[in-house]
């Protein structure tokens, strides 16, 4: 294999009227479909359903839209602990980068916010599990407070063996803790048995089918996250991620035409959104695609759309890892020596994003035809000491 890597835009069109027809038509969006999500609280009953979808949101990692959801929970129930628990996860993304800055001090005050407000002893548990991760977060490394939050979740989890919510997170704790360095995938398989009979009864649970595909997001594992794949963008076709996430099964397993079908979609409804970071993640999984089908010029295509999105930050892990993965792709996949070499890392890059551009750019030199003007200087060159 080559070097690795709805809410999808469904626009009706009524048909022209005829010549008098006075009847008007209205084009309708889709209604907002993020699958199926009961997470008992004590807040008020009126701000259930609201509660409810701002979960469904955070279980596709539609951060920004879940913590808007919790927020305008908040504001109608502000005796309501778990809202403010909720815009605390939102800052914690546990697959992705550790929260810091900003978000990681929002993240702190939203926990303590809900320690604060009267909660049930069920609810206490998740405050208290998540105010682990938080605690001492500017003297503590972030990998030993997810352990933590992994290790409470536990005792969540198995306080309410019947509890779905609990259940679920604890195996996404899980997944998100996995040593990388563990070959047999222990906490991924843990994660997938306690995942696997909950959706088998809730199939149309957001959670349970992007977790399963997290936690099959290996060569060995990947067959058995199919299903879920095949499943999760028709669960939460709203949420962009949910469009995109079956491509990591799609790539594992080589079904090309599934991942760029999967990544169009994704790409489409993250612009749509505004979502940068989740369009670009879209756009380096269709840019590996397409590489593998040898069709380049589509893949340049897509390289050639990131220098117009303006402004990139490539602090965010996100977006500076897919803005330069995609064209050192491209450089290396087509052999392309010459651009390797003159690739470029972005202002503010993370070092371990760099890394990528480095790598590729010392291929790049190593490997293209060397000029009269680059070639090394042969030993005679060099004065001894």
């Amino acid at each position: 294999m080559k070097w690795l890597s709805a809410f999808a835009v469904a626009l009706v069109l009524a048909g022209p009227a005829a010549a008098g027809d006075e009847e008007h038509h209205h084009d309708h969006p889709a209604p907002e479909k993020l699958g199926a999500v009961t997470f008992p609280t004590s807040c008020d009953a009126a701000v259930k359903p609201a509660f409810d979808r701002a979960t469904a949101l955070l279980h596709s990692f539609a951060y920004a839209a879940s913590e808007r959801a919790f927020q305008d929970v908040s504001a109608r129930d502000p005796a309501c602990a778990m809202a403010h628990w909720g815009m605390a996860m939102t800052h914690y993304h546990q697959l992705w980068d550790p929260p810091s800055g900003d978000a990681l001090r929002e993240g702190a005050a939203q926990i303590g916010m809900a320690a604060g407000v009267g909660s049930s002893a069920r609810e206490r548990g998740f405050i208290d599990a998540l105010a682990a991760y938080y605690r001492d977060a500017e003297q503590t490394p972030p990998a030993t407070r997810a352990l933590r939050y992994a290790q409470a979740m536990a005792e969540v989890a198995r306080s309410n063996p019947d509890d779905t919510e609990a259940q679920i997170f604890y195996a996404l704790a899980l997944i998100a803790t996995a040593p990388p360095v563990d070959k047999t995938h222990a906490n991924q398989k843990r994660a997938a048995d306690i995942l696997e009979p909950i959706y088998r009864r809730q199939p149309q649970h957001p959670g349970l089918a992007h977790y399963l595909i997290h936690a099959y997001d290996s060569a060995e594992l990947a067959p058995r996250g199919l299903e879920a794949a095949r499943a999760y963008s028709k669960i939460a076709p709203s949420a962009p991620h949910a469009l995109h996430m079956p491509s990591h099964i799609f790539t594992r397993l080589g079904l090309w035409n599934d991942s760029i079908a999967s990544n169009e979609a994704a790409r489409a409804a993250a612009h749509a959104e505004g979502d940068l970071g989740e369009e670009l993640h879209a756009m380096d999984y269709l840019t590996y695609a397409y590489l593998q089908l040898s069709r380049y010029d589509d893949a340049a295509r897509i390289v050639a759309a990131i220098p117009s999105m303006n402004g990139l930050p490539a602090s965010e892990f996100k977006v500076g890892y897919a803005a330069m993965a995609m064209p050192a792709r491209l450089a290396v996949e087509r052999h392309d020596w010459e651009s390797a070499a003159r690739l470029q890392p972005l202002p503010g890059s993370p070092p371990q994003v760099a890394a990528i551009v480095y790598w590729a750019r010392a291929l790049g030199r190593a490997r293209a035809p060397k000029s009269p003007a680059r070639r090394m200087p042969t030993s005679t060159s060099f004065k001894r000491a």
